[in-house]
């Protein structure tokens, strides 16, 4: 990860810097299978016009779409508190089980892939919350690079999360806050962002959650700090729970980041990927890095 590649495969996805850059091929849309060129999204759509939208990432494995119902729970909470589960175009569980279909129709049965899942505002007036009219959800495909052997070069961010944003904690189609601090972070030479929040305590990084050991502990932000309450997040925790690996979530410091053993970042496509280094301070490579890492693959594939 942060080696230069291209690649292009059937679904159409392009390996640049280390980022998986979605190029869609067929598209599963409210129920229906379209072509890139047959996409319906409407020029008065909020979701493009004010990122008034969420969005799911989901790895799956050999054509099957992992953790899935822990993706749909968190979208669900996400459309509820913005609204959204009383509508009746919302239909979740018909995308959960357009996945494996998605895959074939894009040539990505085998392997690791990522499958994109949004939910669209729709049109509306810029104080309406409501989903309005053409309002959309739907899923495209693509593959992943693999990183379970990456160790990651990060940067502290020079912008900091909100904590007590209205948004804070959901994923929302809203992303260019991240899109422009990893921008300058690659730039600048490092493979990812890392945000405190506006109270001075670690928070997340643009595209990951983080994790801090420190004297055999993880550590790792509260949800109160403002970061994504991430899927591959609260897997960790339960593998670090099975395997007898004492773990905390609290209000973590520059302090805690600079006195850490090992840190390491998550996300549902790559899982635990170890940080080699943040801004000149070098990370070793750790046990507790590795076994998390062996934990969160065996349960993929569970």
């Amino acid at each position: 990860m942060g080696e230069r590649t291209e690649e292009r495969k059937a679904g159409c996805v392009l390996y640049l810097a280390g980022v998986d850059r979605q190029v869609c091929g067929v598209i599963w849309c409210d129920g229906e299978w379209l072509e890139e060129e047959e996409f319906p999204l409407a020029v008065t759509d909020r979701g493009h016009l004010h990122g008034l939208g969420l969005f799911e990432t989901l790895l799956a494995v050999d054509g099957r779409a992992v953790l899935v119902e822990r993706h749909l729970e968190r979208l669900r909470a996400a459309c509820g508190s913005l609204g959204w589960l009383g509508d009746a175009g919302l239909d979740l569980a018909a995308a959960g089980a357009a996945m494996g279909e998605l895959l074939v129709r894009n040539g990505m049965a085998e392997g690791r892939c990522r499958i994109r899942l949004a939910v669209s505002g729709g049109d509306g007036g810029p104080g309406d919350l409501a989903r309005g009219k053409g309002a959309l959800v739907w899923m495209c495909a693509g593959a992943v690079g693999a990183a379970g052997e990456a160790r990651l070069r990060v940067t502290v961010s020079r912008w900091t999360r909100n904590e007590r944003s209205a948004v804070a904690g959901l994923k929302c189609a809203s992303y260019a806050e991240n899109v422009v601090a990893l921008d300058a972070a690659r730039k600048a030479g490092f493979d990812e962002a890392l945000f405190f929040n506006s109270a001075g305590q670690l928070c997340e990084a643009a595209t990951a959650n983080v994790f801090l050991v420190r004297d055999g502990v993880l550590l790792t932000p509260d949800l109160s700090c403002g970061c994504l309450p991430g899927v591959t997040r609260g897997v960790v925790l339960e593998c670090a729970a099975r395997l007898g690996i004492p773990w905390r979530e609290g209000e973590l410091g520059a302090g805690d980041l600079e006195a850490a053993d090992e840190v390491f970042l998550t996300s549902a496509t790559r899982g635990p990927v170890a940080v080699g280094g943040v801004d000149g301070r070098d990370y070793a490579a750790g046990e507790l890095t590795g076994r998390l890492r062996e934990a969160w693959e065996r349960e993929i594939r569970r």
